[in-house]
C-alpha cells in the first residue's frame, strides 16, 4: 500500500461515523401548524363579530323599519301610531315631518329625547347618506333616519330587543388553511359603478373595485368587491352553493385587505359572514351583484342562522 492510501485509510477509521440526515416531516406534520393558526385566528375573528353583533347598538337590536310619507306622521307605543317605536317609550312620543329630503323630528310636551348626549327639543336630522346620521335615544330606545335611493326611513333599535336576549350564537364551518384563498385583483380599465341589489327591490350604485380572480380545485372562479369611500378593505357580497341548504340564502358578506404592490388579496372564506337580514327582518340588506354567485360550494365561514 503506497504512503498516500495508507494515510486516507487510517483516516478514515479515525473519523467519526456520518450521521444520518433527518427525515423529512411529515405532510401531517407540514400542515398542523397553518391549520392552527387558522383556526385561531377564525376563533379570535368571530369573537369580534359576536361582540359587535351582540353590542347594544348592533344588529340584533333592529326592531323598526318604517317609510316616510310626505306630511306629519306620529310616532310612539301606540297601537296605531304611523311609526311605531317600542314600550317604554310613551304612547305619543312624537311627531316626524317630512318635507321632500328633509325630515324633522318634534318631541311631544314632557318627552325627554337625547341626541349625543344632550336634550333634543326639535328640529332636522341628519340621514345615514353620508355615514353619520343623528341618533335620537330615550331609555333602551334608538332611532336614526335612513335613505334608501328616494325613500326616507325611521331605522329603530332597542337594546331590550328579545332577539339579543336570546341569541345563543352562529354555527360555523371547521376553520380550514384550504379556505384562506390567494387571489389577484384586475382593476377596471375605467371607473366604474356596480349595480347592486337589494332586499327592497332596489338597486345602489356602488364603486368597483375591480375583480379578484383566483383558483379552488383546480378552476378558477372570479368576484367583484366594491369599494367602499374611506374604507380600508375590499367588500364582497357573493352567493355560492351552500346558500341552498347550509348557508343564508341570500348569500353573504366577505371583508378581505387591499391588494399588495403585485394586486394580491387574500380572501379567508373562513371569515365569511351572515348579513343583517339574516337576524331581522328590518335591515336592508344588499345582495349579490350580477357575476358574484360561485359555482360551488364554499363549506367556511358562517352557516345560517336565525329565522329571516
Amino acid at each position: 500500500m503506497s504512503t498516500l492510501a495508507l494515510v486516507l485509510s487510517l483516516a478514515l477509521q479515525a473519523a467519526p461515523p456520518a450521521k444520518p440526515l433527518p427525515k423529512p416531516a411529515a405532510k401531517t406534520e407540514q400542515k398542523k401548524a397553518p391549520t392552527e393558526d387558522v383556526a385561531a385566528a377564525t376563533q379570535a375573528w368571530q369573537a369580534e363579530r359576536l361582540q359587535r353583533l351582540t353590542s347594544p347598538d348592533g344588529w340584533l337590536t333592529l326592531v323598526g323599519l318604517t317609510w316616510l310619507k310626505e306630511g306629519e306622521q306620529q310616532a310612539g307605543s301606540a297601537p296605531d301610531s304611523a311609526v311605531p317605536l317600542p314600550a317604554p317609550v310613551p304612547a305619543q312620543a312624537g311627531t316626524f315631518v317630512r318635507q321632500g329630503d328633509t325630515v324633522r323630528f318634534q318631541p311631544a310636551a314632557g318627552v325627554a329625547f337625547t341626541l349625543e348626549g344632550k336634550p333634543f327639543t326639535g328640529g332636522a336630522l341628519k340621514t345615514d347618506e353620508k355615514g353619520a346620521p343623528d341618533v335620537l335615544r330615550l331609555g333602551s330606545v334608538n332611532f336614526q333616519v335612513i335613505r334608501r335611493g328616494d325613500r326616507l326611513g325611521v331605522r329603530v333599535k332597542d337594546s331590550e330587543a328579545a332577539a339579543r336576549k336570546q341569541f345563543h350564537g352562529i354555527p360555523l364551518y371547521p376553520a380550514s388553511a384550504d379556505w384562506k384563498v390567494e387571489a389577484r385583483l384586475v382593476p377596471d380599465e375605467k371607473p366604474r359603478m356596480l349595480s347592486v341589489p337589494t332586499v327592497l327591490g332596489i338597486s345602489e350604485e356602488m364603486k368597483s373595485a375591480g375583480t379578484l380572480v383566483f383558483t379552488v380545485a383546480g378552476k378558477e372562479h372570479r368576484l367583484m368587491p366594491v369599494a367602499e369611500e374611506g374604507s380600508d378593505e375590499l367588500f364582497i357580497i357573493f352567493g355560492d352553493e351552500t346558500n341552498r341548504d347550509a348557508t343564508y340564502g341570500a348569500g353573504r358578506f366577505l371583508e378581505a385587505p387591499l391588494p399588495d404592490k403585485e394586486g394580491r388579496v387574500v380572501l379567508d372564506f373562513n371569515r365569511a359572514y351572515n348579513p343583517p337580514c339574516a337576524f331581522t327582518r328590518f335591515a336592508t340588506c344588499p345582495l349579490p351583484p350580477r357575476g358574484n354567485r360561485l359555482a360551488l360550494r364554499v363549506e367556511a365561514g358562517e352557516k345560517r342562522a336565525g329565522d329571516h
